[in-house]
């Protein structure tokens, strides 16, 4: 019988030695030893705490300085935490004072005419996994707030002509646009924002919108794509 053959005899498990040799097999993966009481819980701390400085050294001597050598001028009290932002093509980056930012970030430029350009404003989240794609200029204001998994796409990376992208040739200059987020702008997880569009001060866009046209200041905003559900009465904006 085959390796193959005899996996698949004993994963059916119709025959009691087939059976048993599936239980034994099972019981060898999935044992651990039990947790001592006050023993493991101490070797937690102990581990979680190790794990806590590990990353606060490598953030702080390593991740936030390579990657402010990359900025346009030094972005004061950058919070970066969990690895290194990836930055792939020509962009200018400039980041105000007290933005947090996740590792896991990319951010893009596009190659034309014009060198594209990053501006984030002070005390802004971007959160994981989210991408800004620059086509020649995206604009973050003050207090903005982006949730993870976020795309900001100033360019598409294609054109729209089957043979075109086939051949491997570049997006068109009429796909690109800038993208404005105006101070305290809200973007839940998984928002998409497209180029062209601007966002008005305060407005909140619900998770999972795509956002194809500009949206008013002070308004919350969502579906796909994106339109106004209401207007955030004064007390209640950002």
């Amino acid at each position: 019988m085959s390796t193959l053959a005899l996996r698949q005899w004993v994963k059916h498990r119709e025959h009691p030695l087939a059976d048993l040799i599936y239980r034994t097999v099972r019981g060898v993966r999935t044992w651990s030893m039990p947790p001592v009481p006050g023993v493991h819980r101490l070797l937690l701390s102990a581990h979680l705490g190790t794990v806590r400085l590990a990353q606060n050294l490598a953030r702080t001597l390593w991740f936030t300085p390579l990657f402010q050598s990359r900025l346009a001028r030094r972005a004061p009290g950058l919070y970066l935490y969990g690895g290194l932002p990836l930055v792939m093509g020509p962009l200018d980056i400039a980041i105000g004072p007290g933005t947090r930012m996740s590792g896991q970030t990319t951010f893009t430029g596009r190659h034309g005419a014009v060198r594209p350009r990053l501006e984030i404003g002070g005390n802004v989240d971007v959160g994981w996994q989210t991408t800004i794609a620059v086509g020649r200029r995206v604009t973050i204001g003050d207090n903005v707030r982006i949730a993870g998994r976020t795309l900001l796409a100033g360019y598409p990376g294609h054109p729209l002509d089957a043979a075109d992208r086939a051949a491997g040739r570049p997006d068109t200059e009429d796909q690109v646009g800038d993208i404005v987020l105006e101070d305290d702008v809200w973007l839940g997880t998984g928002v998409t924002v497209l180029a062209g569009v601007t966002i008005g001060r305060g407005t909140v866009v619900g998770a999972g919108s795509v956002v194809t046209r500009d949206l008013p200041p002070g308004v919350l905003a969502g579906g796909v794509p994106a339109r106004v559900l209401k207007t955030i009465e004064t007390g209640d904006r950002p």
